[in-house]
């Protein structure tokens, strides 16, 4: 089975930042903490091209953003 989008993504978002014990009052932390992300690089979401928003890229993207928590140092 293949689960994907905001009905994965934010259930696993909200329990890394209350494991790392901090409020969510701006959203600007992992921005500044991308050592606690795992950048994903490559990859695509569906078949919409290699727009911005269908193909991962090393830095901020529109499929996977920063990139997934690796613990909770970036939250």
């Amino acid at each position: 089975m293949q689960v994907g989008g905001t009905s994965l993504s934010s259930p696993i978002i909200a329990s890394v930042y209350a494991l790392a014990g901090n409020s969510v009052t701006s959203g600007s932390y992992p921005y500044s903490h991308t050592s606690g992300l795992n950048d994903v690089t490559t990859g695509s979401n569906g078949s919409c091209g290699g727009t911005y928003l269908c193909t991962s890229v090393p830095g901020y993207d529109g499929p996977t953003g920063l990139g997934t928590p690796h613990g909770t140092t970036g939250f």
